[in-house]
């Protein structure tokens, strides 16, 4: 078994808390409100707009037997600038103000996620990161195209609603062989564990963060 199969394998548990939170099974029904959909948007601009100062974080850090994994980190990065922008924009586009999300303040859930990976990177190993990274593009391989549509075509949103769920389902389709091949490079025991523990603990944070949203009436 590769180790990303058994990534995988040993954060299943972890996984399905994340997928079985309520307003995801909402939403794949078709039953969800635009208020619920900019909560999730809001939520989803604080850890985005994190992303590459986690990614400089993490390569700053990288030791020199890793160099192969700095170089992707910087790939990551080139790939990923500015995301966090085409969250805002489709805040704008479901009518919500996204001035006030830029400088508003993230749930509790999505708080601790985001710091938890930092201290991760800076106290322990940086190569805990890649355990985010399962995280966040797994689930939007599993969900975020599908979502987007259901989503859009319950609230009849314009297409511009819809940019950073659209984009990133197909983006990390891409994203998650390339994800794959860095991992099966990965042969330090301890630096597999570390991507291990830091998604499990991603993986229910990033599900309290789903079920802190509110749910459609």
């Amino acid at each position: 078994m590769s180790f990303y199969e058994s990534l995988n394998q040993q954060t299943e548990a972890e996984r399905t808390y994340l997928l079985s939170a309520p307003i995801i099974q909402q939403a794949m029904q078709g039953k969800v409100s635009v208020v619920s959909y900019i909560a999730f948007l809001t939520e989803a601009y604080h850890h985005v707009k994190h992303t590459i100062p986690l990614l400089m974080a993490c390569g700053a850090r990288l030791p020199e037997r890793l160099e192969w994994l700095r170089e992707a980190t910087a790939e990551y990065i080139e790939e990923e600038y500015g995301h966090q922008e085409w969250v805002l924009n489709d805040i704008s586009a479901c009518g919500g103000d996204k001035e006030a999300v830029r400088h508003g303040s993230p749930k509790l859930p999505t708080e601790l996620m985001v710091s938890y990976v930092y201290d991760r990177i800076a106290r322990g190993n940086p190569v805990s990161f890649f355990g985010m990274v399962n995280v966040l593009e797994g689930t939007s391989i599993a969900l975020a195209t599908q979502a987007a549509g259901i989503i859009q075509d319950k609230l009849q949103l314009p297409p511009q609603a819809f940019s950073y769920l659209s984009s990133h389902g197909d983006l990390d389709v891409g994203h998650i062989e390339f994800y794959k091949g860095l991992m099966d490079r990965l042969e330090n025991e301890q630096d597999q564990a570390a991507v291990v523990h830091t998604a499990k603990v991603v993986y229910r944070l990033y599900g309290d963060m789903f079920r802190s949203l509110p749910l459609s009436a």
